[in-house]
């Protein structure tokens, strides 16, 4: 009888056992717990649901199981089977392969799950079946209870496995640095190339380096300590500061406000853009000797590697200008790039002037008006006199004068008496209003503005022979040209007190800039043998004293498509707040110039590109065979 009873156990499948069989067993096996099968319990619940379902089973036998083509399989493969198929459903279950914070919240919900694995571990590591009194199993009503609840808790943590625990710091972490931040927040904070200019100004109170646009301390009253908050607002508002819809409805743009209390061109626009106060103008007289052939390179002339910044407002005067003034025009904005559009252009016969700004500024400009003024007999005839520009630029009004005075060694008095005609005859302004109109004459145009420009060839010569002059710039050292400028005809005559009254000039430190012979450096070899002369020249005036200082003063020696070498001047001005009562620009420029400036930029730069890759695939020094 035993022995059939236990034949009968090891050999039927564990579903069809039927209670006899476990009561047999129960009869002839030490009293030890049961293990609790999971697979079972859910298959009778969902099979079988008026059945009475065991709670605890014994343990399936140990003898080899049978696959599906009836052949023997070992424990081994066996075991190499589950492994395979346990990893094809943690492949497949989204559950397994989730982050790590989705198990450990797994953990929260099924608290159970460490004790199911303990359990499956155990199924695995008992060898024979045991079974316990039949006394210690629980009534009907609660196997079924447990039975429900293990089902739903199996569903819960049906995808639960063994996991590590966390790691943990075996002491204190060191404190952290209130100007902390990653490196990915640093790459993400960090401000282009083209906007470093925004921010490099010195704001006087304090003498820390702020922002230009995030000097209003409005913008800094929420802001943190810590540096990573800076550079957030660094990377927001690297161009454009932001506005408040209070301000927008208290402003009274356009409305001739009084106070400038929030008006366009007041006190606070004026700070959040220039918080010293003063503008960077490029000033540049160069006499082109009517040459068709422009230079293939402007960025000497225009954007000096020596100088730190580029600045706000360009301003090029030409004498004996280029046929071609649109061509001239176009070389200008391609040099200068989609930073700066061309403000305004004007001409008299081969007299060029030619403004640009920097387009996030030109909302700040007033209309732009021009007068011209001919010193020549017959007025027909334009190649000398001049050609003056005038605008707003907050409340502080400019004049731009670009002229060409007699030539000629001895012809002093004619020169005199050119300056005097254009300060007598040039209408400016027109429209826009006078900024201190009590301090204003109406003989003499540069007294009607704050700040005046007057630069161009002058032709002021030096008064001495030649070989004298040779001489005195090779003994000449260290910039001192003071021994060849006591020889200079416009520094006796300003001295005097004939021309240019009120008008000063940056020291200079640069050889003659008249006359060479083109295409080299040499002075005048033609049989005129004509004296080295400064004429070429930047002068400037303004109302209050020190509102102008000259940061550069000097020759550019690499342009030399023309006997003269142009001469620059780049000088920061003091600007003050200004009110709405002026006819502004509108950010008005020329659009098709611009976009043929930049168009021609782009394909210089991809020509340079196909160029060094032509050059680097034909180069055979580093070439391996």
């Amino acid at each position: 009888m035993a022995e059939n009873g236990e034949d009968c156990t090891l050999n039927c499948p564990s579903e069809t056992r039927d209670k006899g069989a476990y009561d047999d067993i129960e009869s002839r096996s030490p009293k030890t717990p049961l293990v609790d099968i999971k697979s079972n319990r859910k298959k009778n619940d969902a099979g079988q649901a008026d059945r009475e379902i065991p709670v605890y089973l014994p343990q399936p036998p140990s003898l080899p199981r049978l696959s599906k083509f009836g052949k023997s399989v070992s424990a081994e493969e066996t075991v190499r089977t589950r492994r395979l198929r346990n990893s094809q459903e943690s492949l497949s279950d989204r559950a397994e392969t989730g982050s790590s914070t989705d198990s450990l919240r797994e953990d929260r919900l099924s608290p159970r799950n460490e004790q199911d694995s303990n359990t499956k571990l155990t199924n695995f590591t008992i060898g024979s079946p045991v079974l316990q009194d039949r006394k210690s199993r629980p009534a009907k009503h609660e196997k079924r209870s447990q039975s429900q609840q293990s089902v739903w808790e199996d569903h819960r943590g049906r995808s639960a496995k063994i996991r590590l625990s966390p790691l943990r710091p075996t002491g204190p972490l060191p404190a952290l640095d209130k100007t902390f931040a990653s490196a990915a927040l640093k790459a993400v904070n960090r401000i282009d190339r083209d906007c470093l200019d925004y921010g490099m100004l010195v704001k006087e109170k304090g003498g820390k380096r702020l922002h230009r646009n995030l000097s209003d301390s409005r913008l800094l009253e929420n802001m943190g300590s810590d540096s990573v908050s800076v550079s957030s607002m660094k990377s927001v508002y690297s161009v454009l500061s932001p506005i408040r819809p209070q301000d927008v409805r208290n402003r009274s743009f356009l409305e001739g406000s009084m106070l400038g209390s929030g008006a366009l061109l007041g006190a606070e626009e004026l700070d959040r853009h220039f918080p010293d106060r003063r503008v960077g103008v490029y000033v540049v007289t160069w006499n082109m000797q009517g040459e068709k052939f422009l230079p293939a390179n402007l960025n000497d002339l225009l954007l000096p590697m020596d100088s730190e910044f580029a600045q706000d407002i360009y301003v090029i005067g030409v004498q004996e200008g280029c046929p071609d003034r649109r061509e001239w025009e176009t070389c200008l904005q391609e040099t200068l790039g989609p930073h700066y559009v061309m403000l305004y252009t004007a001409s008299h016969g081969v007299l060029y002037l030619t403004v640009f700004i920097r387009r996030d500024l030109m909302w700040f400009c007033s209309e732009v008006e021009h007068a011209t003024v001919t010193t020549r007999i017959i007025s027909q005839i334009k190649t000398k006199g001049a050609l003056g520009v005038t605008f707003t630029f907050f409340g502080t009004s400019f004049l731009f004068i670009t002229s060409h005075f007699t030539s000629g060694d001895a012809k002093v008095y004619e020169r005199i008496l050119d300056y005097n005609k254009i300060i007598e005859a040039l209408a400016l302004p027109k429209s826009i209003p006078d900024t201190n109109p009590y301090r204003s004459s109406s003989s003499d145009v540069t007294t009607r503005f704050d700040q005046v420009f007057w630069f161009g060839d002058f032709n002021f010569r030096l008064s001495k022979e030649r070989a004298d002059i040779e001489t005195i710039m090779k003994r000449t050292m260290g910039g001192d040209m003071s021994p060849l400028l006591e020889h200079d005809q416009l520094t006796k005559q300003m001295k005097d007190g004939s021309i240019f009254k009120g008008f000063q000039e940056a020291p200079v430190h640069f050889f003659p800039t008249y006359k060479f012979d083109i295409g080299c450096d040499n002075y005048d070899t033609t049989s005129k043998q004509r004296t080295p002369s400064y004429t070429d020249r930047v002068l400037f005036r303004s109302r209050q004293a020190n509102d102008i200082r000259v940061l550069k003063y000097d020759s550019c020696s690499s342009i030399k498509t023309s006997d003269h070498r142009p001469v620059i001047a780049v000088c920061q001005v003091k600007l003050r707040p200004g009110r709405d009562n002026i006819p502004l620009c509108g950010g008005m420029f020329d659009r098709s110039l611009y976009l043929e400036g930049i168009k021609r930029r782009m394909t210089a730069r991809e020509l340079k590109r196909r160029e060094a890759i032509s050059s680097q695939n034909s180069s055979t020094i580093c070439t391996i065979s």
